[in-house]
């Protein structure tokens, strides 16, 4: 049974001395800041008598022998194990404690991620993660995503990141994401292209795609077909195209015609 701060014997005071190799939780655990249901184990290297895992209550707090009810949201498991040892020696229970912290469940603090990706879900974060690292956490954008990811955060403006620039880029293009943060990556934005090319079909759209580089993507222009016959069908409106370099929007259907012999 926990017994209360109030109501608990003070044991002889003990100095807690660790073996050499011991350390206080992982590097990964020290930047951790603990929330609501978080599960933990609390525990003074080189005792036995302290130990005791637990679940955050919604009021922020845990039930700690001989400190009770003790305040640990807010606090990085680092900042949580000095304040149990500092009030564990200044209430004369320890002489020198190290208070060894482990997280036992992530409950508090995950990112969500859905859309095109291999496995959408919420992804818990115990350290701090790069939008990268997330996504290949979750198996990547898969083949038929867009060529960027949305990132959305509680805190700044959406922003859209470019797959590639995550993955070949320098860090400056490879944020760092923040527990309640959610990445979307949206399915990609097709066209069709049809008549005299080599491949006809529908095809990913590429940002600021042109109707040359639409053309080039159907494998380019037949022996039967003419680049001076090119229509567009956009929103159910056709409309004959002289430029080129015009921009493709998506859902548009791209018709190159036929050469007169």
């Amino acid at each position: 049974t926990i017994a209360s701060a109030a109501t608990a014997p003070k044991p002889a005071v003990v100095a807690a001395t660790p073996a050499a190799s011991d350390t206080p939780g992982s590097l990964a655990d020290r930047d951790y800041v603990l929330g609501p249901s978080d599960v933990i184990e609390v525990s003074i290297l080189g005792r036995t008598d302290f130990t005791t895992r637990g679940r955050i209550s919604e009021d922020g707090t845990i039930q700690l022998p001989y400190l009770g009810s003790f305040p640990a949201v807010g606090k990085t498991t680092l900042a949580f194990s000095d304040a149990v040892g500092q009030a564990l020696e200044n209430g004369g229970f320890f002489s020198h404690p190290i208070v060894k912290v482990d997280i036992v469940s992530y409950a508090s603090r995950y990112v969500t991620v859905l859309g095109d990706v291999t496995t959408p879900g919420l992804v818990p974060v115990d350290r701090p993660y790069r939008l990268s690292e997330i996504l290949a956490r979750v198996g990547g954008v898969r083949e038929t995503a867009a060529e960027f990811v949305v990132l959305r955060t509680q805190k700044g403006p959406e922003r859209r990141l470019s797959v590639r620039e995550l993955a070949t880029g320098d860090s400056s293009q490879d944020p760092y994401v923040s527990p309640g943060d959610k990445i979307y990556a949206p399915k990609a934005e097709i066209f069709y292209i049809s008549g005299q090319v080599n491949a006809p079909g529908s095809y990913q759209l590429s940002p600021d795609m042109t109707v040359r580089m639409a053309i080039a993507r159907g494998g380019g222009i037949n022996a039967e077909g003419t680049d001076k016959k090119v229509t567009i069908t956009r929103k159910g409106v056709k409309a004959k195209i002289s430029d080129l370099n015009a921009k493709i929007e998506p859902g548009d259907i791209v018709i190159i015609g036929e050469r007169l012999f």
